[in-house]
């Protein structure tokens, strides 16, 4: 969709794409020298608009900050773990993971180990995965970040894919934003690929490079294409960002 902020009709369509969009935005801050005042500014202004975002990600120690400054808007904490350099150790991660949750975490991003090149590897890294899942009870989601720019081949991605499924994953997701390749559309094809063929529950995160409104259009048109509108909500559909938010607040009109 090409917009034109001059004519009315496109203008429109604008608006309607952000209302659209922010519903499904995780909004993601993953600094390095991340303040708990930044935290607190961040979950300020998700809760800005009369459409809020399905989430706020940051890192584990801010979930309990995050945790405050939401509470009761409805929006998720999300936080990440073994983050970004997906290590086969499950110890980490499922420590990591006991303590995201007894902060405030309602979802926890894994990233899976980067190592899967022999049978041992893939060995480990499902049963990481699997440990992970049984510490995510009810309610608490699980997004499994596959770091597709760095599997690069269909046939990993694919692969990857299939290990998330079968450890019951709530989410598959493109990447972790701190590698050179992160979210693509040719990535995010094979991936609903491989939710499609299991039957459509598990959803799609894309993350990664998502700055404009056009771009976040293209992968919000390619889910909507393989599974349908009523598919795409935020149960099953995210998008991972941060500079996108200001576009699309800048897109919504005052509530009436």
């Amino acid at each position: 969709m090409a917009f034109d902020t001059h004519g009315s009709a496109n203008g429109d369509a604008r608006s309607a794409l952000a209302l659209r969009l922010v519903p499904l935005l995780d909004l993601t801050s993953l600094g390095e020298d991340d303040t708990p005042q930044q935290i607190e500014d961040l979950c300020a202004s998700a809760q800005t608009t009369h459409v809020v975002p399905a989430a706020v990600c940051v890192y584990p120690e801010h979930a309990s900050t995050a945790a405050r400054a939401l509470r009761g808007s409805g929006i998720a904490i999300a936080t990440v773990v073994n983050f970004p350099d997906g290590s086969s150790n499950r110890e980490r991660a499922m420590r990591e993971t006991r303590r995201a949750i007894a902060a405030g975490a309602d979802e926890i991003d894994l990233v899976l180990p980067r190592s899967l090149d022999t049978a041992d590897d893939r060995l480990a890294a499902q049963r990481l995965v699997g440990a992970v899942r049984e510490i995510c009870v009810t309610g608490i989601a699980l997004k499994l970040i596959l770091e597709t720019g760095i599997l690069q081949t269909p046939q990993r991605i694919r692969a990857a894919c299939a290990l998330g499924l079968a450890e019951g994953v709530d989410f598959l997701k493109t990447s972790t934003g701190k590698v050179a390749v992160n979210a693509t559309l040719e990535a995010s094809a094979i991936m609903l690929d491989a939710i499609a063929e299991q039957g459509g529950g598990c959803g799609i995160k894309v993350a990664g490079g998502i700055r404009t409104l056009q771009q976040a259009e293209a992968y919000l048109a390619q889910a909507t294409d393989k599974f349908g509108p009523a598919w795409v909500t935020a149960r099953h559909f995210r998008i991972g960002a941060s500079s996108l938010f200001g576009e699309l607040l800048a897109a919504i009109p005052a509530a009436p």
